[in-house]
């Protein structure tokens, strides 16, 4: 009888050791903040390019990954309506990945305002936050890992 249990015991054992890691990778959440602060097409598009093969390799592994793309400065410019060059390009990939978010730095936002008069105004796949320098620091607090390309 105490062999028998002892038997059951480390079957069981053994069914938990093989099938825990598998579960464990299986549910496993990425986070990655991606700092654009160049208004250079080539650049911004790196960053998106950097968005899409990250996304990708975590589908293709089954795994999730939260990419938020945080702009400032010069930067800026992918977000704005008419000056982005990335517009088109954020728009079909914000369809596409519906865990891709951009974020618009309010203070950029603000001296742009001061300067010309007149609000900027983002695309509808933007979100303003206060601060571009700020988000990251928040975003690296909570487990996102850095990317700036």
């Amino acid at each position: 009888m105490k062999s028998r249990f002892l038997t059951y015991i480390l079957a069981f054992a053994a069914v938990l050791a093989l099938s825990t890691p598998i579960d464990a990778f299986a549910h496993k959440i990425h986070r990655v903040a991606i700092h654009v602060d160049d208004s250079d097409p080539k650049r911004q598009n790196m960053a998106l390019n950097n968005a899409l093969n990250v996304n990708k390799y975590y589908e293709s592994k089954g795994e999730k990954v939260i990419i938020e793309v945080v702009t400032y400065g010069p930067g800026l410019t992918m977000l704005i309506k008419n000056k982005s060059k990335v517009k088109d390009r954020i728009a079909k990939m914000s369809m596409e990945m519906p865990d891709l978010s951009f974020a618009a730095c309010g203070n950029t936002m603000a001296k742009m305002t001061k300067k010309t008069g007149k609000r900027p105004v983002l695309i509808a796949e933007a979100k303003n936050v206060k601060s571009g320098v700020v988000r990251l620091i928040e975003l690296q607090e909570k487990g996102y890992a850095y990317v700036r390309p």
